[in-house]
C-alpha cells in the first residue's frame, strides 16, 4: 500500500453528552466501553473492557503481551491516582550477559533480551480491583473482547496496513504462533473478518483465574518457551513475581491549570518540563503554528528530552531527580539557553537538584470519574513473537535499555526500562477535572501532549480541533527523539524554510500513512473551559462532557 493512499481528513465536531463518554482509535472498542458505562460500570471498568477489545482490533499497537499505565481521576476525593503496569527485565539479564552475547548498544527488535515481563494483564486486574465500581466482575468486562476474538471482526484500515507492513515478524521461522494473526499466511485485508481463538482462550484464562491465569501455568510456560527460543533468559519465576505499582502522579501548574503525568520510568516528565519552560512566553500572541511559536515549542522539547534521555529510569533502582526536573527554578535556568531567532545547537542535559505503535484511550462516567489509559507492545507488534497457543505478541520494551555502564537506564536484573507510553490529565487549581487526554506514538507522546494541550489552553480550540491540527515530531518516533524535526502536511512550506534559516533541521511535509509518525490522540474535557472568555460561543456548562478523537486513527468518541 502506497503511503499516500491513506488520507487523514476530518470535519468532525466534538461529541457532547451529559452522562458517560469514551474515545479510542477503534470504534468497536469505544462502543464496548460505552456499553459498560450504560450497565452501571465506571470509567475504570470501561477502560479495561476497551483495553481488551483493542488487543483484538488493533494488535499492531497493543496487547496483553505488552505494558500499560493509567491515571484515574476520583471525583469524590478530587484526586489523581497513578498505575504503573510496566514489566521488568528478567532476573538473569545482566549487563555482563548482554555484552557477552555480542550486544554493545541496544537489543534487536526480535531478540529474547528485548522482551520484558508483560505488565498489561496485571494492570487490567489491578485497575478493576483498585478503582472499579464493584458492580461488574472482570469476566463480564472481558466478555465483549472474547466474543470479538471468537466470532471474528472486520479488520480496520490502519490495522490491515500495519499488519501487512509487519508480517515478516510473524513469519519468522521458529515463530509458529505468529500465524494466529495471518490468514493463509498473509496479512488480512481491510474489511476481512479475522478470528483469534487462541487470544480468546488467553482472555478466558484471565477472566477465570485473574493474574494467576496469565503469570502461571500454560500461558506463562508458552511465554518463557518462545523468549528462550529467541535467545532470552526469562523464567517462570520472573513472570510469577511481577507486580503492578501505584506511584504518586506528578504534576506542574501551567498558567493556572494543573497538568498530570506518570512519573519515571515513564517519559511524561518531558511534557511537564517543556510546559514549565514555555510558561513564561505569551504563546497565544505568537499565533498557532507560526514560526516563532514552533521555534519555542521545539526548543523547549529539545531541552526536556536532553534531560529525560539521561535521568529517566526505574526509580526502584536509581535516584531520579524528579522534583528538581519539574521545578520552576530549573525551568528558569534551562529557558536561558533559548535564543529568540536561533535554534539551540548541541543540547546537553542539565543538572537538576532533587528536593526530596501504542493505544491510548480515555473514558469518563456519569459519576464524574475519568480514566486516562494507555497500553502498548512498542514498535507496533513489539517483538512480533507469539507464545504458542496464546494469540498475542510479546512487547520489546527492553529495546529502550541502554548498554552503557553507569547510565541510569542501563539494563539490570528486575529493572524497568525507560518507557514511552504515558497518559495525561488536567485539573483546575481547586482539583476539578478539566481533561483526560493523551497522544500515542513512541517518543512523539510527550510532544503530542504539549501540542494538543497548548491548542486548547493557548488558542481556545475544542478537543476535536486540537487533535485535527497538524503537528511536528522531533526524531523518528518509536526509535528516537533526536535529529531532524518532522512536520506534518498542513504546515506551510514557507514556515519550514524560515525554521531552517534559524538552524532547525526540518523534514516534510509528511503525508499519507507516514503521518502515523505524529501519533493518534483522544481528548475528553469536563465543560468547555478551553473557550476564551468573551467569545460569542463561550458557554461553559460543567455538566457537559466534550470529546474528540484523532482523524489519524479508525476510532470514534461515543457518549450518552
Amino acid at each position: 500500500m502506497e503511503s499516500k493512499e491513506l488520507k487523514f481528513e476530518s470535519r468532525r465536531t466534538p461529541l457532547c453528552c451529559l452522562h458517560g463518554v469514551t474515545a479510542s482509535s477503534q470504534s468497536l472498542a469505544s462502543q464496548i466501553g460505552l456499553d459498560i458505562l450504560k450497565k452501571g460500570g465506571n470509567a475504570a471498568d470501561a477502560a479495561v473492557a476497551m483495553a481488551a477489545a483493542l488487543n483484538v482490533t488493533m494488535p499492531t499497537s497493543t496487547g496483553i503481551g505488552g505494558d500499560a499505565f493509567c491515571l484515574f481521576y476520583d471525583a469524590n476525593s478530587k484526586s489523581v491516582k497513578a498505575v504503573n503496569g510496566s514489566g521488568r527485565a528478567p532476573s538473569a539479564l545482566t549487563l555482563e550477559k548482554a555484552l557477552a552475547d555480542g550486544f554493545s548498544e541496544r537489543f534487536p527488535q526480535q531478540h529474547g533480551h528485548a522482551i520484558t515481563v508483560p505488565g498489561t494483564a496485571a494492570t487490567w486486574v489491578d485497575t478493576v480491583d483498585m478503582f472499579g465500581s464493584g458492580k461488574i466482575v472482570l469476566s463480564d468486562l472481558l466478555a465483549p473482547a472474547i466474543q470479538l476474538a471468537e466470532e471474528g471482526h472486520p479488520v480496520c484500515q490502519n490495522t490491515a496496513y500495519s499488519l501487512d507492513k509487519s508480517k515478516h515478524l510473524l513469519l519468522n521461522p521458529g515463530n509458529e504462533g505468529g500465524r494466529d494473526w495471518l490468514i493463509d499466511g498473509r496479512a488480512p485485508k481491510w474489511g476481512e473478518v479475522l478470528k483469534l481463538p487462541n487470544l480468546a482462550k488467553t482472555f478466558r484464562a484471565v477472566a477465570t483465574d485473574g493474574k494467576r491465569g496469565f503469570y502461571e501455568g500454560r500461558i506463562a510456560q508458552s511465554i518463557v518457551d518462545v523468549v528462550q527460543k529467541f535467545g532470552g533468559v526469562m523464567s517462570l519465576e520472573d513472570l510469577k513475581n511481577h507486580e503492578t505499582t501505584f506511584p504518586e502522579a506528578i504534576s506542574v501548574d501551567y498558567k493556572g491549570k494543573r497538568v498530570w503525568e506518570i512519573p519515571p520510568n515513564g517519559q511524561g516528565i518531558v511534557a511537564l518540563m517543556a510546559l514549565n519552560i514555555l510558561e513564561e512566553f505569551n504563546l497565544s500572541e505568537l499565533g498557532h503554528n507560526s514560526v516563532e511559536y514552533l521555534h519555542k515549542v521545539i526548543d523547549a522539547l529539545h531541552l526536556a528530552f536532553a534531560d529525560a534521555m539521561w535521568y529517566v529510569a526505574d526509580t526502584d533502582k536509581v535516584n531520579v531527580p524528579i522534583d528538581g526536573m519539574i521545578s520552576k527554578r530549573y525551568a528558569n535556568e534551562r529557558r536561558t539557553l533559548m535564543h529568540p531567532d536561533k535554534a539551540i545547537e548541541g543540547v546537553d542535559r542539565g543538572h537538576p537538584e532533587n528536593n526530596s505503535s501504542t493505544v491510548y484511550f480515555t473514558v469518563a462516567d456519569e459519576y464524574g470519574n475519568a480514566c486516562s489509559f494507555i497500553q502498548s507492545n512498542y514498535m507496533g507488534l513489539g517483538s512480533g513473537l507469539v507464545p504458542l497457543g496464546c494469540g498475542f505478541t510479546l512487547q520489546n520494551r527492553g529495546c529502550n535499555f541502554t548498554l552503557e555502564e553507569g547510565h541510569p537506564n542501563v539494563v539490570a536484573p528486575n529493572k524497568r526500562p525507560f518507557h514511552t507510553i504515558i497518559p495525561a490529565m488536567v485539573t483546575s487549581a481547586t482539583g476539578d477535572l478539566l481533561a483526560s487526554y493523551g497522544v500515542m506514538g513512541g517518543f512523539m507522546q510527550p510532544q503530542g501532549h504539549v501540542q494538543v494541550l497548548l491548542n486548547m489552553l493557548e488558542f481556545g480550540m475544542n478537543p476535536q480541533e486540537a487533535l485535527d491540527k497538524p503537528r511536528f515530531c522531533i526524531g523518528p518516533g518509536h526509535t528516537g527523539c533526536s535529529g531532524s524535526v518532522y512536520f506534518e502536511d498542513g504546515i506551510p512550506a514557507d514556515i519550514l524554510e524560515k525554521l531552517k534559516a534559524m538552524g532547525h533541521k526540518c523534514e516534510g511535509p509528511v503525508q499519507g500513512t507516514d503521518r502515523l509518525l505524529f501519533g493518534r490522540g483522544h481528548v475528553i474535557t469536563k465543560g468547555a473551559w478551553f473557550l476564551k472568555s468573551g467569545r460569542d460561543d463561550a458557554v461553559n456548562d460543567t455538566n457537559v462532557w466534550w470529546a474528540g478523537t484523532d482523524p489519524r486513527g479508525d476510532g470514534a468518541a461515543c457518549g450518552y
